[in-house]
């Protein structure tokens, strides 16, 4: 496999890292990124991973977002790690440079597996679940804070044939993390989106690291109640309580403590003290986060059949005030969460 061209289109701080992976294990890789300093950077000095053990430098090959359109090689498998909001413009520009037989694969956030589909072909498209924490700062540095050793995959398609080759994916991908392939990957990734719907977006609202928002008095019982309205709005529109992270025993009978077990997870497995979301990481850079596309999500569908997901609404209202410029994230904002969970008790 050590022939076929493979793009990482999107190498903020995942796809950096795992881009690095892969080139370290012999790959032709082709990293194709939006950031023109990270880009720069990357150029002059390799690209620099920092992990809790050990930091690695790796050569690689790096080219501007704008790029794309003077290449003339096509790729036989395409990692996007774009923002969600960003997969289909993303999937339009790398389009005609996928292999007639090539594969992308959305290692991303959100419900995007369709996205892919609707645009280069159901049978070219992988979704993929992807649990891997990390931080960039600084152009061709990474703080990759869950080194392959504890980074996790799932990865399926969503008809058999495009799921018969997800193990050609997966041992490439297993440079840079462990790799499942699942037989319904819309219900993990559904799964993966309690798990955000529960963390990434709250936490961020109160400008803490994962560990200090989950401590805070009374917001652990939120996040666990966001998680929940996702994991019943899932099952709602057709999915499965999956289990993910390689997770065993789970009561998938029981909502609310699979919902628990999942947090949990995430919290000891895969965050370090330190870890802030990426929706934080968004904010501190001035950037616009994923909300609409996770709790935003668990919202609409709700609204859709008539029904209400409180803490995901309330999630949805301070993000969007927060990127207005009319709230700071910080702890003072628990403030505006924490009465839904008065509310849902009494429905």
């Amino acid at each position: 496999m050590a022939d076929l061209r493979i793009a990482v289109l999107g190498t903020g701080a995942n796809g950096a890292s795992i881009g690095a992976d892969l080139t370290r294990a012999g790959h032709d890789v082709t990293f194709i990124e939006q950031w023109p300093d990270h880009v720069e950077a990357m150029r002059a000095a390799g690209l620099r991973v920092e992990m809790p053990d050990e930091t690695v430098e790796t050569v690689v090959r790096a080219h501007h977002l704008c790029e794309v359109a003077t290449m003339r090689h096509h790729f036989d498998v395409v990692f996007v790690l774009m923002k969600a909001y960003d997969t289909r413009w993303a999937c339009e520009l790398i389009k005609p440079l996928v292999a007639e037989h090539g594969l992308v694969v959305g290692l991303q956030n959100g419900m995007t597996v369709d996205t892919i589909a609707d645009v280069v072909g159901v049978e070219r498209t992988l979704g993929a679940v992807i649990e891997v924490t990390s931080a960039m700062f600084t152009p061709g540095v990474v703080e990759r804070h869950t080194p392959p050793g504890r980074s996790w995959f799932a990865l399926g398609g969503l008809t058999a044939t495009a799921t018969a080759r997800a193990p050609e994916i997966a041992a490439i991908l297993g440079a840079a993390g462990t790799v499942e392939v699942v037989d319904d990957i819309r219900s993990a990734k559904w799964m993966k989106l309690v798990v955000n719907a529960g963390e990434l977006v709250p936490s961020a609202i109160l400008g803490l690291t994962m560990h200090a928002a989950v401590a805070t008095p009374g917001m652990r019982d939120f996040m666990l109640r966001a998680g929940l309205e996702a994991a019943e709005t899932a099952v709602a529109v057709g999915n499965r309580l999956v289990p993910i992270f390689g997770l065993t025993g789970l009561d998938l009978a029981d909502p609310a403590s699979f919902v628990e077990s999942l947090l949990d997870s995430v919290m000891h497995d895969f965050a370090l003290p330190h870890t802030r979301t990426t929706v934080l990481q968004d904010w501190m850079k001035g950037r616009r986060s994923e909300v609409h596309e996770i709790n935003g999500l668990v919202v609409d569908l709700q609204r859709a059949r008539g029904g209400t997901a409180p803490a995901n609404e309330v999630t949805v209202e301070v993000a969007r005030r927060i990127e207005a410029g009319e709230l700071v994230a910080g702890p003072d904002n628990l403030t505006l969460l924490t009465p839904t969970l008065a509310t849902t008790s009494q429905e």
